[in-house]
């Protein structure tokens, strides 16, 4: 008997053009990359017997992951809300804002608001449903946050918010 998982709440429907822009482009660039995998699967699929070729169940699999990603992201894409104006006041944290931050030890760190759907924390972009990005919502410089991490609760300053011009 398998585990049963609810399904997840929705991401917030707000995105960046930015955001919308490398969505769309990644379901341009999966529709090409299906055009080859198919080409590969139909030629894989001619050498004979299907249930020992590991070349056509291989690429079955890379099939059906694709085009599960391709059904979201053309689902998703219809739902969302592009962002591009600052708010009323832009010296409060809203969608769309780059914050800095300094912890209790003075790290100092920068963070972009962003959608859901383009979230990256490599790049410095958090979703604004995580728990530092609705800790972050409203807050203005010089207001101490803290935030409910994994490891505990951690405590920052806000030293600056400002949002990008093209926004």
């Amino acid at each position: 008997m398998g585990r049963y998982r609810p399904p997840q709440k929705r991401g917030s429907p707000y995105i960046t053009a930015e955001g919308h822009t490398r969505l769309k482009d990644e379901l341009k660039a999966l529709w090409k990359k299906r055009a080859k995998v198919t080409q590969i699967l139909s030629e894989a699929a001619a050498e004979g017997d299907r249930s020992e070729n590991a070349e056509y169940i291989y690429r079955k699999k890379q099939l059906r992951e694709m085009d599960r990603r391709i059904r979201y992201l053309q689902k998703r894409l219809d739902e969302l809300i592009i962002v591009n104006s600052k708010p009323g006041d832009t010296n409060r944290i809203f969608f769309g804002a780059w914050v800095e931050l300094e912890d209790e030890n003075g790290n100092a760190l920068k963070y972009r608001i962003v959608g859901a759907d383009e979230f990256d924390i490599k790049e410095g972009l958090i979703s604004m449903d995580s728990p530092m990005g609705q800790a972050l919502m409203k807050k203005a410089i010089d207001d101490e946050v803290t935030v409910t991490l994994p490891a505990g609760n951690k405590t920052y300053i806000i030293t600056d918010v400002c949002y990008p011009d093209d926004i």
